[in-house]
C-alpha cells in the first residue's frame, strides 16, 4: 500500500508516516515509480507507535524495542518494563513539580484577590 492509504487507514498524516520512516520506526520500499510502498503489516506497526507515543515515550525509546514487540508479547521484550519504569518515576517527579507549581498559583491568587478586597474596602471608608 501507498502512504496516502496508510495514512487513510491509521488516521495519521503522511508527515507523520515520513518521520516515523526518518526515525526508522516504520519501514517501507520504493517502488519502480518511485513512491514508497508498505506492507499490509505497516497498519498495525503504525497504531503500535502510535500507543507507545501517548504513553509519553520518545521515538528513540520506542525504536530500542519496537522490532521486539512487533514480533512477542511485551512481557518478553526486556527493554520495555525498565522504559515504563523510567517513565513513571519522570511523571511523578512532574507531578510533585506540577503540585508545587499549583500551591504557589493558589498563594498568589489568593494574596492578589485579599489586596483587592482590603484596597475595596479603604476606599469605601474615605
Amino acid at each position: 500500500m501507498q502512504i496516502g492509504e496508510l495514512s487513510a487507514q491509521t488516521g495519521v498524516s503522511v508527515r507523520s508516516l515520513r518521520y516515523y520512516e526518518k526515525q526508522k520506526l516504520l519501514t517501507s520500499v520504493r517502488g519502480s515509480n518511485g513512491y514508497r510502498e508498505y506492507s499490509d503489516l505497516a497498519v498495525e506497526q503504525v497504531r503500535t507507535i502510535r500507543l507507545y507515543l501517548a504513553l509519553g515515550l520518545t521515538t528513540e525509546q520506542i525504536a530500542s524495542f519496537l522490532h521486539c514487540v512487533l514480533k512477542n508479547e511485551e512481557a518478553f521484550c526486556r527493554e520495555v518494563l525498565p522504559l515504563y519504569e523510567s517513565k513513571l518515576r519522570e511523571i511523578d517527579a512532574q507531578l510533585v513539580e506540577l503540585s508545587q507549581i499549583r500551591a504557589n498559583l493558589t498563594d498568589r491568587i489568593r494574596s492578589i484577590r485579599e489586596q483587592n478586597e482590603q484596597a475595596k474596602g479603604g476606599k469605601s471608608e474615605r
